[in-house]
């Protein structure tokens, strides 16, 4: 990061339903003293969303109002150079997140965001990781459900396991929580973009740096009855995995041969054929124009679940680690979950949040470029949820 900053933290897209989440999250739990501002495209709407935090927390009465275009990168590297950490709910991420990020990595500020979106990653990191290693800055995707629970997850069992040999790790995600329109249209346009998708990948693919003397991989799973756990497993065609993999290649605590699969559990094979069926009416509906606008008029974005059913809704990620035997050891096996409330919104919130304040006050690794956040935050940002009621443990 260079030069002094005025500001801590710059949060984007306050006015839609998980930036407004994550305005409260900050409100209520940064440190006394946080310096912050909202920025966005519509004054009016930040005023709005500033009056409703001061209602419950009177000193957000004074927080700043930055107007500015998303579009701009010369406006928008002009208000991220006043502030240490960039946050942004902004999307549909590959149409309007790269400005931003191309101005964080320009001035050295770090970013955080919630995508989930592996060609908006992939691009990021061919176009701005060069720079941003340069510039200082940590640019952070995946702040939220995709990918902390995972991510720091695969850490924390790995952690425990400390392997020196090869080991298989697969994640079972289950949970019961909703999505917001954001999340749908993010979702469908990553589905109508396979080729581009696959493409951007293969591309980082050949510019990205191995490490040397380990491996770590993403695998394709099949459909099976977990053994362990006793759930049915269904593949999970998200940015999970690869996440996962690229803190395996980048921290030695994954041991020399790293393998990691990525699930939804089901107790019963009709929620499995239910999914499926519906995972692939999206993936066919995202290729036919018509389909895909109607769909996404039925989701507007900017909606989401209300504060009833986010009480409801909760989240768990089984963690199975397997060694084979050798090297005088015999097979182990090692069974963490990781668990919280309201995946999509509520927790998303709180990790976006307290991701940005781990960037922002925390002793982290000296890095810099396109990070994930075991590898940028590892220990401090997992004590730092763990601290904030999301739970990490053994069973």
């Amino acid at each position: 990061m260079t030069g002094e900053r005025d500001l801590d933290l710059v949060l984007f897209g306050a006015t839609g339903f998980t930036g407004g989440l994550t305005a409260e999250y900050l409100a209520a739990h940064g440190p006394a003293g946080l310096r912050w501002a909202l920025a966005g495209r519509n004054e009016s709407k930040l005023a709005a969303v500033r009056d409703g935090l001061a209602a419950e927390h009177p000193a957000c009465a004074d927080l700043e109002l930055i107007v500015v275009d998303a579009a701009d990168q010369a406006a928008l590297a002009d208000v991220v150079s006043r502030a240490k950490v960039a946050i942004t709910t902004v999307g549909p991420y590959q149409q309007l997140g790269a400005p931003l990020v191309a101005a964080c990595a320009e001035t050295g500020t770090d970013y955080v965001d919630i995508t989930g979106e592996p060609e908006f990653v992939d691009t990021t990191y061919l176009a701005q990781h060069a720079v941003a290693q340069a510039s200082g800055a940590r640019i952070v995707h995946a702040c939220g459900f995709d990918s902390i629970p995972h991510d720091l997850g695969a850490y924390f069992t790995m952690r425990e396991l400390q392997p020196t040999g090869p080991v298989r790790l697969r994640g079972v995600v289950r949970s019961s929580g909703t999505f917001s329109g954001g999340t749908f249209h993010s979702a469908m346009g990553a589905f109508s973009r396979a080729k581009q998708m696959a493409a951007a990948a293969k591309a980082r693919r050949r510019a990205e740096p191995r490490p040397s003397g380990r491996t770590s991989k993403p695998t394709s799973g099949k459909p099976t009855r977990d053994s362990v756990l006793g759930y049915y497993l269904l593949p999970l065609p998200t940015i999970d995995p690869q996440v996962v993999a690229r803190s395996g290649a980048a921290l030695d605590v994954y041991g020399p041969e790293f393998r990691y699969s990525h699930f939804a559990g089901f107790k019963t094979l009709r929620y499995v054929a239910g999914t499926a069926v519906g995972v692939s009416v999206m993936t066919v509906a995202s290729q036919i124009p018509p389909a895909r606008r109607f769909l996404l008029s039925k989701v507007p974005q900017g909606s989401g679940p209300d504060e009833r059913r986010r009480e409801k809704a909760w989240f768990t990620v089984d963690f199975v680690a397997e060694t084979p035997a050798g090297s005088g050891a015999g097979a182990r096996t090692l069974h963490t979950r990781v668990s919280g409330g309201d995946p999509g919104y509520t927790e998303t919130a709180k990790m976006l949040a307290e991701s940005a304040l781990c960037l922002a006050f925390d002793d982290n690794p000296s890095l810099a470029g396109c990070l994930t956040t075991a590898q940028a935050m590892g220990d401090n940002l997992l004590a730092r949820l763990q601290a904030a009621g999301m739970r990490f443990e053994v069973v």
